[in-house]
């Protein structure tokens, strides 16, 4: 049997490989030509020592020297002596050009382009194999007839044959000029995945907060927790301009009603709207939903939708127990993550 062990890298390239059941992870890394950086092999030296985020594992031989007790109890592991019993996701503390591999290149054609609304596309990508990446994770997408790329996150399952995207629509944009005219089976290229918004193991209660094409992140995560099964809370909040911007909230809440314990909250910031709540997330996150610091928050929006939430937080004095985000800008820039 084989395992998914997702190696991400300090530069912020993910590459998964594949390690057999009763392989070490730096031979299974090794044979697949990435070198995660060690000297012994025996447990010894402490040099492949890395952090395990997630997954089932056993530890064989090492010495205190190399590796503490205290530190395997943390979740740090020493790759020349770590067999995976699960699929895994291990931070190595090594950039990926240290470790003679890099972010994958994957072809494919343009599947279909959906105008969702005046502000958001839905692009649909045929790809050639399936890209494995974390549930959060973006890609670079070349924009056919240009040497330009673009950073998406996926919208889609990790591993689907179609990688789907929400593309917001910014009048003038190499990208969004291209998908007024895009054409079925039009060829793009996609290199990835990347950054370190991802879903981590779920612990704890969730808030997750979407700005407008933000959005595509979570749709991913909630795609991979209906497929896993989820035993904490998740409040999703969704936030947009207007009511024609709320767009995948079919799916999202289908998406919610199959796992279950999912409360999905939408925001129109727009005046003329009329809506249940209207403003910002700010104005309507409660005690609730920050649980005393006892959550996760992941945040996926525009800059000043990550700044107002930051000191949203500060001013509530409360500082959650992990508080993921990224930042998208309008200008078309890749995708800023921390």
């Amino acid at each position: 049997m084989a395992y998914n062990i997702a190696l991400n890298f300090e530069d912020g390239v993910t590459r998964i490989i594949q390690c057999d059941d009763d392989e070490k992870v730096t031979d299974a890394a090794f044979r697949q030509k990435i070198n995660i950086p060690m000297d012994c092999r025996d447990g010894v030296c402490g040099t492949c020592k890395c952090f395990a985020e997630k997954g089932e594992y056993d530890l064989e031989f090492y010495m205190d020297e190399a590796m503490t007790e205290e530190e395997a109890e943390q979740g740090f592991v020493l790759t020349c002596q770590m067999t995976p019993e699960s699929d895994c996701v291990i931070s190595v503390p090594a950039s990926s050009v240290v470790c003679k591999t890099g972010p994958e290149t994957v072809g494919g054609t343009v599947a279909g382009v959906d105008a969702l609304s005046d502000t958001s596309f839905a692009l649909r990508v045929a790809l050639d194999k399936p890209i494995s990446f974390l549930p959060g994770q973006y890609v670079n997408i070349t924009v056919p007839g240009s040497d330009k790329h673009r950073s998406y996150s996926f919208s889609s399952a990790p591993g689907a044959a179609e990688g789907t995207f929400l593309i917001r629509n910014l009048p003038g944009g190499l990208m969004s000029t291209y998908l007024a005219r895009a054409a079925a089976g039009d060829a793009v290229s996609l290199t990835g995945p990347m950054g370190a918004f991802y879903l981590r193991p779920v612990k704890r209660p969730q808030l997750w907060l979407a700005g407008g094409t933000g959005l595509a992140p979570f749709l991913s995560m909630l795609e991979q927790v209906a497929e896993q099964g989820c035993d904490q809370p998740i409040t999703l909040y969704y936030a947009v301009t207007r009511a024609a911007d709320l767009v995948e909230l079919d799916r999202v809440n289908d998406l919610a009603a199959k796992i279950g314990n999912v409360t999905v909250i939408t925001i129109l910031a727009a005046e003329e709207d009329a809506h249940d709540r209207k403003g910002f997330v700010t104005d309507h996150l409660t005690a609730d939903d920050l649980n005393g610091g006892d959550v996760d928050v992941y945040l996926c929006g525009p800059p000043p939708m990550v700044d107002a939430v930051r000191q949203h937080l500060n001013n509530a004095g409360v500082e959650p127990a992990n508080f993921y985000f990224e930042k998208f800008n309008p200008t078309e820039a890749e995708a800023e993550a921390a």
